[in-house]
């Protein structure tokens, strides 16, 4: 579970014309370092908890893993007697130029430097847009969602953020069958976080490409978060807030199903509306 920061933090707090102090909770938001191969990879701010779901998300996204057996060796900090103050994972891949059906461009790619990968930034490792479209196959039709479903997945979604409600700082990501069945729900300070940490428990589940799911995410539809849950096969990505327009175009492209303003009973289709029928 993704942990705020001890409730004990003494604020001043403006209210009705006075000040009061109080205790107060924030979310925490800390550096974890990813070694692939012995050398550093990123360095991920984040809200620290499913740290290893995280880092396979992530490298899964990147195009770096193609699927689980693509690990040899993974572990974090604790495992490794490092002190609680530098918290790394540390992962080794085997060799293998076996392809994915699910991407297009073959062999699993060849990070060629360190990455920093903000709170506020999914695709900080790729040096191009274009390196990350190429990796992607469009999505195949099949699934169908009934509409009246996709209202009554942000409530759930909502129900599930614990640190939520303590900090009203962290972003969430929900993986739902057709049926709005919660299949996993991760919390980070990141909404691109959220979404690594599902797809990376997915990948440890062997369930991807997770083609017969539906992503809920809080906040808005960026490029990134449509990049990575098209990498992760899932043919429905609905968002609390707006798309933007290169993520519309992202979803286009790639027969994504894309829903933006997902509040109360409405909401709005911006590509393959087709799977969203009675």
């Amino acid at each position: 579970m993704a942990k705020p920061a001890a409730p004990g933090l003494q604020i001043r707090r403006w209210s009705a014309g006075r000040w009061t102090d109080t205790p107060d909770a924030v979310v925490t938001e800390e550096p974890l370092q990813l070694m692939l191969e012995g050398q550093p990879l990123s360095v991920v701010m984040r809200t620290p908890g499913h740290d290893l779901e995280l880092c396979l998300g992530l490298m899964y996204s990147e195009g770096i893993l193609r699927g689980l057996d693509d690990v040899s060796f993974m572990r974090i900090s604790a495992e490794a007697g490092e002190s609680e103050d530098r918290i790394r994972v540390e992962a080794d891949l085997v060799e293998s130029n076996q392809v994915d059906a699910h991407f297009v461009s073959g062999p699993r790619r060849k990070p060629e430097r360190s990455m920093l990968s903000s709170s506020a930034c999914g695709v900080c490792g790729t040096v191009m847009i274009e390196d990350l479209r190429r990796d992607l196959a469009p999505l195949p039709d099949g699934l169908v969602v009934d509409p009246s479903v996709l209202p009554g997945l942000v409530d759930i979604l909502r129900q599930g953020q614990g640190v939520f409600d303590r900090t009203g700082g962290l972003h969430a990501a929900g993986l739902f069958n057709a049926q709005g069945g919660l299949i996993h729900l991760r919390e980070d300070v990141g909404r691109h976080n959220a979404v690594d940490k599902v797809v990376g428990r997915a990948l440890l589940d062997r369930s991807l490409p997770a083609a017969t799911s539906v992503l809920v995410v809080s906040g808005r539809a960026g490029y990134e978060i449509v990049q990575k849950s098209i990498s992760a096969g899932i043919p429905v990505l609905a968002a609390v807030g707006a798309p933007s327009s290169l993520a519309v175009a992202l979803a286009r492209e790639f027969n994504q199903t894309l829903v933006g303003f997902l509040r109360g009973d409405r909401y709005n289709v911006y590509s393959a509306p087709e799977r969203l029928t009675r």
